[in-house]
């Protein structure tokens, strides 16, 4: 069954398992969700589930959103995402969708937002090597030579430089669902998940 999760990073940790092993693992809060729509190709052109995730005041949304979430007999959420699916037809609007639906030892793939480093140089960006730093050298973490002169006379495009680092969506495959609390709504996975602490994370499985 395709899984579709909202939730928020908590923080990372280790935990031992049977044989003694320290294994590092994130706790991540997740959901429960809540079916807030479905589009189907008649309507909409397309299948899908549009899923909210977190409680907010109505006062923090705006009126359009506001009236949606009225229209279905919902509370207001702060986050909206939408999964595409070949067959929504047996979800219901306003079902609730919960951690328990996991199970230990299935693969997840996690998206989210990595952690924003700002202006970064090539060292840190892209793992350039530093030049001398003896011997009168001037030239300790510059970039060096970024093309030809006369020919082609430009910089190619796609040239490794420094910029911006990180804050992007970063997608990581095949982490292990080690232990989930259902009373607590959290999943704990092996390895790390991208961002800080509290970042929105999307979690799926098929």
């Amino acid at each position: 069954m395709y899984l579709f999760f909202l939730g928020q990073k908590i923080g990372m940790t280790q935990i031992f398992n049977d044989t003694g092993l320290a294994i590092p693992v994130t706790i991540i809060q997740a959901g429960p969700c809540i079916i807030t729509d479905i589009r189907n190709i008649d309507k909409n052109g397309y299948n899908a589930l549009q899923i909210g995730y977190k409680d907010i005041s109505p006062k923090h949304v705006k009126k359009p959103i506001l009236g949606h979430f009225k229209k279905n007999s919902l509370a207001p959420l702060k986050y909206l995402f939408e999964v595409k699916l070949n067959s929504p037809s047996n979800r219901t609007i306003g079902e609730l969708i919960k951690v328990d639906l996991f199970s230990v030892g299935q693969k997840v793939t996690v998206t989210a937002k990595s952690i924003g480093r700002g202006f970064a140089g090539c060292q840190k960006r892209h793992n350039f090597s530093r030049g001398p730093m003896t011997h009168g050298s001037k030239n300790h973490r510059q970039p060096g030579s970024i093309g030809a002169g006369t020919t082609p006379g430009r910089v190619i495009p796609g040239k490794r430089m420094p910029g911006h680092l990180g804050n992007r969506t970063t997608t990581i495959k095949n982490l292990e669902v080690v232990h989930i609390d259902v009373e607590n709504n959290l999943l704990i996975l092996k390895g790390n998940v991208p961002g800080k602490s509290g970042n929105i994370i999307k979690i799926c499985s098929h």
